[in-house]
C-alpha cells in the first residue's frame, strides 16, 4: 500500500508523517533527512525550499505570498550559507540587488537545512519529492481562505480539524507524545499537511522556473 510522506524541520532536526491509501498514518523523527527519505513513499512533500537561484526572488515564492501573505519567506538563494552572519549576507544583498532584497531571521535561521535539502535534491529526485508550503495547504484545505494565526489555541484547533477530515485522526494524540523531542506542536502539524499534499496536491504556484541545477522552483499545495 502506498505511502505519502510529509516532512519539516524542527531545532533538533527533522519530523516526518505518512499517511497510506488505507487510513494508515503515523510519525517519525531523525536528527537528518536520508533515514526519513528512505522511508518507502509513492509521494514526498517537504517544507523547505527545493530549487535556487543564485540571486534575487523565486517567482513561486512571490505568488504564494500573493496568496497568503508573509508566512512565505523570501529570499532562498544557493549561496545564503556561505555568509558568516546575516547582517553580512543582507548587506551584499542589498548592496548588490538593492535595499530591502534580503533576507528574514526566519529565513536565515533555516539555512543549514536549506543546505541540506539542496544536497540531496536532483531534477530526477523531484518526481517524487516535491516542496510544499504548509499554510499554502491549510489556505487551499478550508476553501481559499486565510485561518487564525498557527500559534493561536483557534489556529492550532482550525489546523487540526482539517487534518482529521483528512484522515489524520490521531494527531492531537501525537501532539501529546513529542515532549522531550523537540519536535514543536507546529511542527508535527505542518509535516501532516504536507502528508496530506503528497497524496492530494494536484496544484502549485510556479514550475516555469529551474535553477542552475535544473531544479524546478514549484511550490505544491
Amino acid at each position: 500500500m502506498p505511502n505519502y510522506l510529509g516532512l519539516d524541520g524542527f531545532r533538533l532536526g527533522w519530523v516526518a508523517a505518512w499517511i497510506d491509501e488505507r487510513g494508515d498514518h503515523g510519525f517519525d523523527y531523525s536528527p537528518g533527512l536520508t533515514r526519513l527519505l528512505a522511508m518507502p513513499h509513492a509521494r514526498a512533500m517537504i517544507d523547505m525550499p527545493i530549487g535556487l537561484n543564485p540571486a534575487g526572488y523565486r517567482l513561486c515564492d512571490l505568488r504564494a505570498r500573493e496568496l497568503i501573505g508573509p508566512a512565505v519567506f523570501l529570499g532562498a538563494r544557493r549561496d545564503l550559507w556561505t555568509f558568516p552572519d546575516m547582517a553580512e549576507a543582507n548587506c551584499y544583498y542589498w548592496t548588490h540587488e538593492g535595499k530591502g532584497r534580503g533576507v528574514s531571521a526566519q529565513l536565515w535561521n533555516i539555512r543549514d537545512k536549506i543546505r541540506e535539502v539542496d544536497d540531496v535534491m536532483t531534477p530526477a529526485r523531484q518526481a517524487t519529492i516535491g516542496e510544499a508550503h504548509p499554510e499554502l495547504i491549510f489556505w487551499n484545505l478550508a476553501g481559499r481562505i486565510r485561518l487564525a494565526k498557527k500559534t493561536s489555541m483557534q489556529g492550532r484547533e482550525q489546523r487540526v480539524a482539517l487534518l482529521r477530515a483528512r484522515g489524520f485522526t490521531e494527531v492531537e494524540r501525537w501532539l501529546t507524545l513529542r515532549h522531550g523531542t523537540g519536535i514543536g506542536r507546529d511542527d508535527l502539524i505542518d509535516a501532516c499537511a504536507c502528508a496530506v499534499a503528497a497524496r492530494d496536491s494536484i496544484q502549485r504556484v510556479g514550475g516555469e522556473e529551474l535553477d542552475p541545477r535544473g531544479l524546478r522552483m514549484e511550490i505544491n499545495y
